[in-house]
């Protein structure tokens, strides 16, 4: 089931999934936005309903064909945090190097190409959470951490081409352990399971976007932490983040 978000409340949309609607758009060349308006229909749930199961926003009929993959070191806070995992001396690691090329190379100007930040695979669709479920810690980890992140959501249109259909909420899960070994842990230390948020927004402002993580057990909360992210926390472009994201055919 798929539908708009309207306030409290969901209009119910005539489509098979997310994924069937972006196809569509792609496929005819309007927009999606134009393509879900024209499958609303007049039923409408509650957001809150209960006994629901929310889906990740985005899926694919053939989990093997959705991949998940991510990009680090584009933040501030994420560089210095790998600094101080690395090494406690006064020189520079790979990590805050790779970091600062990002600062002087990351926002290139409309048509150039900037430098790559750093990259990494998680898996393929069937490592998706939704809302609500539960991401399993394997019992080779030493640790499984959260972080907070803006997935971005992407098909791959009848021509070949990347399209961006939205962004959503997501979380990581991480190893964070294990990762501090060695840096060269940090692909291996990215848990497969992680989770998207059951909304997409289609075309969302993305220079400066703010909120909070927090982790409750126990009815409390134990921990909580802004977190900030958009363009402007950023030491690359979005724009030059999805070139090398898709450069490859």
């Amino acid at each position: 089931m798929s539908g708009l978000v309207d306030g409290e409340t969901i209009r119910l949309i005539k489509a098979d999934s997310v994924y069937s609607l972006a196809w569509e758009a792609a496929c005819s060349g309007v927009r999606l936005a134009d393509v879900v308006n024209g499958r609303l229909t007049d039923e409408q749930v509650n957001s809150e309903g209960e006994g629901w199961r929310w889906l990740p926003c985005i899926d694919h009929p053939e989990p093997a064909r959705c991949l998940v993959s991510g990009t680090g070191l584009t933040h501030e806070s994420s560089a210095k945090n790998r600094q101080a995992m690395h090494t406690a001396a006064e020189d520079l690691t790979d990590s805050m190097r790779m970091y600062l090329w990002g600062v002087e190379g990351g926002k290139p100007a409309p048509g150039k190409t900037g430098i790559a930040p750093e990259w990494f695979y998680k898996g393929r669709g069937e490592i998706l959470r939704g809302h609500l479920e539960p991401l399993t810690s394997p019992a080779h980890a030493e640790d499984g951490g959260e972080e907070a992140e803006v997935a971005g959501v992407y098909i791959i249109d009848p021509e070949g081409r990347p399209r961006r259909i939205g962004m959503a909420q997501g979380n990581e899960f991480s190893d964070h352990v294990h990762e501090r070994r060695n840096y060269l842990y940090l692909a291996e230390s990215k848990l497969r399971e992680c989770a998207i948020g059951p909304e997409l927004w289609l075309n969302p402002p993305f220079e400066d976007v703010r909120g909070e993580a927090a982790i409750e057990r126990g009815g409390g909360v134990v921990w909580k932490q802004a977190i900030r992210t958009g363009e402007a926390a950023m030491s690359h472009s979005l724009a030059n983040i999805e070139h090398h994201h898709f450069k490859h055919a």
